[in-house]
């Protein structure tokens, strides 16, 4: 009976804070956010972390307009789609760029992988297209087989950059038996049993198939912890090779200081001398030591995480604002910041619903 407890979802996040809503986790520390923004003389100081990013990547920041600051060769070929755009426009531009499936979709302005989805077919992407109801991006699947994120500021006033933090990413991946069925499999872990019901959405009757001895399946080929990923904390691997190599990408992006690079890529030897990989998304001044989430780690080692971020951000920003005029956002701008991001979240909810 106490199994059975500890393996219901709710029991789940209960006894795990890496499962814990957003504003449990971060309500303890809003008092000290509050105390920056006192500092800065402004609620919202946050956006001259990175200038040349909308709200300095805190919210509604664009995807294509990050990409556009990277040199084309550190990310995925990729196409962007207003929404409602034709099907055929957008199969002549498949062509053009020379796609070929699988491909990832996800929304232009995205929020904890929400409505990030693998295609496999031309059918499948003509059906993303047609639900979706904001701009989105497409992508060629980048078949690496490791992901993880890196944390990397660099304050304005020195030449050279900093890893404050990595996470490794382990896909959620189920391995036969040779006698379970994928369903059966998944309910021996407690971070699959969360995702449970989407996965059945997803794959259906092929969670009824029994995996060959040792055999592994990947239900869900991206690293969001939101969508069943395992988090691992990766820091210990911080040098000066991988540093340099970090800082020299991110010094080409115009206006860059604060943020976490989501990054896959071959061998960790090959990474960290800038070879074979592909950053998947730049994440500004809204990103989170993601570090924080591997389950070795307590509640008291996130709010230290947290903490020991948002100063490094309130410093790159306070320096930018003072030594480069850059002005803070206004307390009207960012409020509408925050409506129209509600409003956004509930539309690419609601996409995701309609693909269940």
């Amino acid at each position: 009976m106490t199994r059975k407890l500890l393996y219901r979802p709710f029991f789940i996040r209960l006894f795990h804070w890496e499962y814990w809503p957003f504003h449990v986790v971060y309500g303890p520390l809003y008092l000290y956010w509050l105390w920056l923004c006192l500092k800065a003389r402004s609620f919202f100081f946050f956006n001259a972390s990175n200038p040349s990013i909308t709200n300095g990547g805190f919210l509604m920041e664009s995807k294509k307009q990050i990409y556009d600051l990277l040199p084309w060769q550190y990310y995925p070929n990729t196409m962007f789609v207003k929404a409602q755009t034709p099907l055929k426009e957008i199969l002549v531009e498949i062509r053009r760029k020379n796609f070929a499936f699988p491909l990832i979709a996800k929304p232009d302005i995205g929020m904890k992988g929400l409505s990030v989805k693998k295609l496999c077919s031309k059918d499948e992407l003509f059906e993303y297209a047609i639900q979706s109801r904001v701009d989105f991006l497409v992508q060629e699947f980048i078949s690496f087989d490791n992901e993880v994120g890196i944390f990397y500021h660099r304050f304005p006033n020195e030449e050279r950059g900093h890893i404050s933090g990595i996470v490794r990413k382990e896909f959620l991946t189920v391995v036969g038996d040779g006698e379970s069925t994928m369903t059966e499999l998944l309910r021996k872990d407690k971070r699959f049993i969360l995702q449970l019901s989407v996965l059945k959405e997803t794959y259906g009757d092929e969670l009824k198939r029994i995996l060959q001895k040792g055999e592994e399946k990947i239900l869900v080929p991206y690293g969001n912890h939101a969508r069943g990923a395992k988090f691992i904390d990766a820091s210990n691997l911080i040098d000066e090779e991988l540093t340099n190599t970090i800082d020299s990408i991110c010094r080409r992006v115009k206006g860059f200081y604060f943020g976490r690079l989501d990054i896959r890529f071959n061998s960790w030897d090959e990474l960290r001398s800038g070879k074979n990989f592909s950053i998947i998304e730049i994440n500004g001044a809204g990103s989170e030591p993601t570090h924080m989430y591997d389950s070795n780690h307590s509640i008291f080692f996130a709010w230290k995480e947290i903490i020991r971020h948002w100063n490094i951000l309130w410093k790159v920003s306070s320096i930018n604002h003072r030594r480069y005029k850059l002005p803070y956002l206004t307390t009207s701008s960012g409020l509408e910041m925050l409506r129209q991001n509600k409003c956004y979240v509930k539309m690419i909810s609601e996409n995701v619903r309609q693909r269940a």
